[in-house]
């Protein structure tokens, strides 16, 4: 059985100083934070880390089975990140709007991208739409992300009752979805999926099983669509209590939710040839 491990990075995979240890109101399992090994620098220095068990186990994951980031980053953003090991071969890029092979972009997956994305209002109006909704007071950013989507980056404590809801019912109305992560606000289009990118990696390799990790509402579409999936108790899938039959919610929250998340990985690569999935195929299609 040919194992695809699939997982997001920021605030599943890998985490920033200040989402090591993100604040609950609910009791969930509280550890010390362990060793740290970082796996992304600026000029600033170390900016996002994993635990050195997790890093040990990512390092063995990634020399027996196939191992692709998925991630909103842009490619700029994700060459700054070099998880521990072999380095992939795939990575899932701009939500899935870009696929590198050996770093490089895929030029076929880009034309169908740009097909998909002829179904939904161009970036120009949702980039608008952004500006139009988030108010200088409490926005210190907004971008346009490889073409294909956009963020603000915003104070969230400023925010207005409601006005993010607005947003993203306008947005909803011109076939563009929102998230908001940390202090990020997204705007991407419905077409422009994760799940896809990673089928695609998939069909390519002939993989049988896909195992998959993710926090956020762009991501939700990646767990539905693979096999075995598996989510920290934090994030925006943890806000709205989101679940699955075949979704695994690890019972801790920042770094060491990551540190959960591969060893849930390892244990289901392991077990996987004795307990085949038999509905992910139905799932995927």
């Amino acid at each position: 059985m040919t194992v695809l491990i699939a997982s997001d990075l920021d605030r599943t995979l890998i985490y920033s100083a200040a989402a090591l240890t993100p604040v609950r109101t609910e009791p969930v399992r509280s550890e010390p934070v362990p060793e740290l090994v970082a796996v992304e620098h600026t000029e600033a220095g170390a900016v996002s880390f994993v635990t050195a068990a997790a890093a040990g186990m990512l390092a063995e994951l990634g020399e027996a089975h196939l191992v692709v980031p998925v991630t909103t980053r842009t490619v700029e953003q994700f060459r700054r990140v070099v998880l521990p090991g072999r380095q992939p071969r795939y990575a899932v890029v701009a939500n899935g709007g870009v696929l590198l092979v050996d770093g490089v972009p895929d030029p076929d997956w880009a034309e169908r991208v740009r097909a998909r994305l002829a179904a939904v209002a161009p970036i120009e109006v949702a980039d608008a739409l952004l500006r139009a909704s988030c108010a200088p007071e409490w926005t210190s950013r907004i971008t346009t992300a490889q073409g294909l989507f956009c963020y603000a980056v915003l104070d969230r404590a400023l925010i207005p009752p409601g006005a993010v809801e607005q947003l993203a019912d306008r947005a909803a109305q011109v076939g563009w979805r929102m998230s908001l992560q940390g202090r990020k606000l997204y705007l991407v289009p419905e077409p422009l999926t994760k799940s896809a990118a990673v089928a695609e990696v998939a069909a390519r390799e002939g993989s049988t099983l896909i195992l998959a990790a993710g926090d956020s509402l762009l991501d939700m579409d990646l767990l539905e669509h693979a096999d075995r999936a598996v989510r920290p108790a934090h994030g925006e899938l943890a806000e709205i209590d989101w679940r699955a039959p075949h979704l695994r919610v690890v019972d801790a929250v920042g770094v060491l939710a990551g540190q959960h998340i591969v060893s849930w990985f390892a244990e289901q690569a392991r077990t996987s040839e004795m307990h085949p999935d038999p509905d992910g195929a139905a799932r995927r299609r």
